[in-house]
């Protein structure tokens, strides 16, 4: 028989297990502050792609980011643009920036 002063066996069991997850979900909260709340790959996607975007005449970037046509105009932009050097050079530096900013905007979007 129970006695008044002790909680009943469910509430007691109730709260330990309660206070078994709490590091769980302290570390759950510090990694979604850490990435951001997109995770792992959302937070390095952007730096992997303009990483990528930055080898010249192959626009990588944009095909990691799944954007084919783009970097297949880009590669046939390019063939004109060749013949003057400050204009490739313009596509090229922009063509990182485009990477990153698309790989920012898709992990915002998976993140919603």
């Amino acid at each position: 028989m129970e006695s008044a002063d002790e909680p009943p066996m469910d509430l007691q069991e109730e709260e330990d297990g309660f206070s078994n997850l709490r590091p769980v979900r302290l570390l759950r909260e510090i990694w979604k502050e850490f990435t951001f709340g997109v995770g792992a790959w959302g937070t390095l996607r952007p730096l992997l792609t303009a990483l990528l975007a930055a080898v010249p005449f192959l626009f990588l970037g944009q095909h990691a980011n799944r954007q084919h046509r783009k970097a297949m105009d880009w590669s046939l932009l390019q063939i004109p643009l060749a013949l003057t050097i400050v204009l490739w050079i313009g596509l090229w530096l922009y063509s990182i920036f485009d990477a990153w900013r698309a790989a920012t905007q898709l992990s915002a979007e998976r993140n919603d």
